[in-house]
């Protein structure tokens, strides 16, 4: 190893780490490598063929002790999988950050590790805080004027920057042929959305000769599959201001009467509660599209979301979010349902929440991020940022 790549400590422990550090590549054939702030072990591993792991096989490591190099994370997290990669961010002293990425090479091997090292005594009285590395692909664009539609944005965006996928565009509340004055833009690599992101800070590139804010979006919360599949509500958005709870269960109720036990409609979105989950997933796959009251709908299973999560994607919003979360969705399965179109937060795992709101006519910059903790984990910037 170089020595910008030794481990932190002077004398008999220095030499005692970086021997580790060599014992350890010896008899995994992984190679170490020093770039932008942090170390890099494997990525990929000398066996590995093929594309690099699926998305959702990374986890987030905090709170490690400033001391604590891969000698000691990656036999730990052998034990759940193969190791496709690990990222430890550094410092300029040679000691790590506090944090560090695992990548595996499956996505359960993730999860297993994840769900055994969150708060996984590493050294006496000191608990990691683990959760997923959200590889975040979207990215929240705002003040677009509110006439122009999606054809136009996404041509738009391809204009300015590379590696544009997808753009979604939700509709004014109040007049669908207008969008709500912002879109998310999907690119085909964090990479992508990382370098547009830089592109289009304020002050750098106007559209349609308009001043536009630009952050990271948050992505849709991820719920478990065994969760998902006890889901009886459905999310229904796309809806009209004027049309009412009763045409709603009206038409939810058509394909078997009695199927719904109840409906609350927040402006131009809904959730249906069905008694039982067949119903819930015939009408999903019956009525998405069927217009009701001139607007075609959009209906999907609603994310249950736990009451840490509820106070994370709430706080911020100016109070709007203890509206979007009725207290009589109390009953249902973890406590509070996510609306992934009523605001789009902050970056995912590591900053305090922001909200914009989609509020037709309105559009606020976010306030200043802030180091947050939560669950037990250090919340820092991603050096993917």
């Amino acid at each position: 190893m170089e020595s910008n790549q030794k481990a932190s400590g002077d004398g008999l422990a220095g030499t005692q780490k970086e021997a580790a550090l060599r014992a350890l590549m010896q008899r995994t054939g992984y190679q170490l490598q020093q770039e932008n702030g942090q170390r890099r072990y494997g990525g990929p591993p000398p066996d590995w063929d093929g594309p690099p792991p699926e998305r959702g096989s990374e986890i987030f490591v905090g709170k490690l002790p400033r001391d604590l190099f891969e000698d000691e994370l990656v036999p730990l997290c052998e034990k759940f999988g193969k190791i496709y990669e690990v990222r430890m961010m550094m410092d300029f002293n040679g000691n790590n950050r506090g944090y560090a990425f695992v990548t595996f090479s499956t996505k359960l091997e993730a999860k297993a590790a994840m769900k055994q090292l969150n708060n996984y005594e590493i050294r006496n009285g000191r608990l990691l805080g683990v959760c997923a590395s959200v590889d975040n692909c979207r990215l929240f664009v705002g003040g677009i004027p509110k006439t122009k539609k999606r054809e136009e944005i996404l041509t738009e965006m391809r204009k300015v920057t590379d590696g544009v996928v997808d753009v979604i565009v939700y509709p004014s509340a109040a007049d669908k042929s207008k969008n709500r004055g912002f879109a998310f833009v999907e690119y085909e690599s964090h990479r992508a959305a990382a370098m547009a992101r830089r592109k289009l800070l304020p002050g750098r590139i106007q559209l349609w000769g308009h001043a536009i804010a630009v952050d990271w979006a948050e992505p849709e919360v991820e719920v478990d599959e065994d969760t998902m599949a006890t889901v009886k509500i459905l999310y229904v958005r796309n809806l009209m201001l004027q049309t009412t709870e009763e045409t709603i269960e009206k038409e939810f109720n058509s394909l078997r009467p009695g199927a719904v036990e109840r409906v609350k409609k927040i402006r131009d979105y809904a959730f249906v509660h069905f008694t039982q989950r067949e119903d819930a997933i015939n009408a999903m796959n019956t009525l998405n599209g069927k217009v009701v009251d001139g607007s075609p709908i959009e209906v999907t299973l609603a994310k249950p979301v736990d009451k840490d999560s509820y106070v994370r994607y709430t706080r911020g919003t100016g109070g709007r979010g203890g509206s979007l979360l009725q207290t009589d969705y109390a009953a249902y399965t973890l406590g509070q349902v996510y609306d992934p179109s009523a605001a789009y937060l902050g970056p995912p795992m590591f900053y305090a929440p922001q909200a914009y709101t989609a509020i037709p006519g309105q559009f606020r910059f976010p306030p200043a991020k802030a180091h947050v903790g939560g669950r037990g984990l250090i919340r820092t910037p991603s050096v993917r940022d």
